[in-house]
């Protein structure tokens, strides 16, 4: 597959949303309607990204694209000193909702080699990468099977490096985004520079195609994104009240809720520094979270499902970017048409 024949006939991706919001319906929704969707492989297994794959196909004959988490480089664990700090703070929550914490948490790549292998196996037209970038042998693997290659980048040096890695579009994530900042380092400092600016410093560094993500939330955003450069915007928190989302009810619910009245960052629930609807959890815990990623994200587990399981918006983890309000519900294919004007 070509770089020019990845651009979209609606300038629109649908962005990969790992822990259910990305379903194949709502990808091949989006591809009707002559966007891009995005599976998101993080959290799956090899063997359930091929399920999702089969079932993307079974429902759209258009191109699709798939995300992958790149596991944390060797020598950069979480300090686990400060994770069991953690876990003592968080046993009062753990009691409340009668759930064990993990008292030892695994080394977790991801099932990263697995999927790579799946994917020189059988090829989906477009992989991005989020968390870093792939090596360079299996990046010159995955292009030699003709798959577009995608990096997501939030600052001009993270881009200088995936164009140095061989990518053929950047993802350029500016901080109005939902979900987990994209830094290649878990213990980065995620930038503030907001996403027009972004786009402009990315672009004078290097000559590929921008796509542009992070609070875009209408036509009037996708507009000034494509203004400034982009050739695309993406969009995930504009998609979680569709149809077809996988998104939870609770969740759906909160985008809209009268009490969420702003947005955080915060490494309260993952160890990753990941913008949600600032509830009672984060104002909590914020000022004790460990900069330590998967191993927070896995201690936590057992807390989110329970609340996820009660609906307790105050200790969910909310993933919305700052355009959260605007999501509408209805098919993904309205949503995609009502953005491209």
């Amino acid at each position: 597959m070509t770089v020019d024949a990845f651009r979209p006939e609606v300038p629109l991706v649908a962005a990969p949303m790992a822990g259910g919001a990305s379903t194949p319906q709502l990808v091949a929704a989006v591809n009707g309607a002559g966007g891009l969707g995005f599976l998101a492989a993080g959290y799956r297994s090899a063997a359930a990204v091929a399920e999702q794959i089969r079932a993307v196909r079974e429902l759209t004959g258009r191109p699709f694209g798939l995300n992958l988490f790149v596991p944390a480089e060797p020598g950069d664990p979480g300090d686990p000193g400060a994770v069991a700090a953690y876990r003592e703070r968080l046993r009062p929550e753990a009691e409340r909702y009668g759930v064990d914490l993990p008292a030892v948490i695994a080394p977790d790549r991801d099932d990263w080699d697995a999927k790579i292998a799946l994917l020189l196996a059988d090829p989906v037209p477009v992989v991005s990468y989020t968390f870093g970038l792939p090596s360079p042998a299996e990046a010159e693997a995955l292009r030699a099977a003709g798959t577009v290659q995608v990096g997501t980048v939030t600052s001009p040096a993270e881009a200088r490096a995936a164009a140095e890695a061989g990518m053929d579009v950047l993802t350029v994530q500016g901080p109005e985004a939902g979900g987990h900042r994209a830094t290649h380092r878990a213990a980065a400092t995620p930038g503030t520079v907001p996403l027009l600016d972004l786009l402009a410093e990315v672009r004078a560094e290097v000559d590929l195609p921008l796509i542009a993500a992070g609070g875009i939330a209408d036509a009037a955003g996708l507009a000034a994104a494509l203004g400034a450069g982009a050739v695309a915007a993406q969009l995930g928190t504009a998609f979680l009240r569709c149809t077809e989302s996988g998104a939870t009810a609770a969740h759906r619910a909160a985008l809209v809720d009268e009490r969420f009245t702003a947005t955080a960052v915060t490494r309260a629930f993952t160890g990753r520094p990941a913008r949600g609807l600032r509830n009672a959890f984060i104002e909590r815990y914020e000022p004790y979270a460990p900069t330590a990623y998967p191993e927070v994200h896995h201690l936590t587990q057992p807390l989110r499902a329970a609340a996820a399981g009660r609906g307790d918006l105050e200790a969910m983890h909310l993933w919305a970017g700052t355009g959260h309000r605007l999501a509408r519900t209805g098919p993904a294919a309205d949503v995609v048409r009502a953005l491209a004007g």
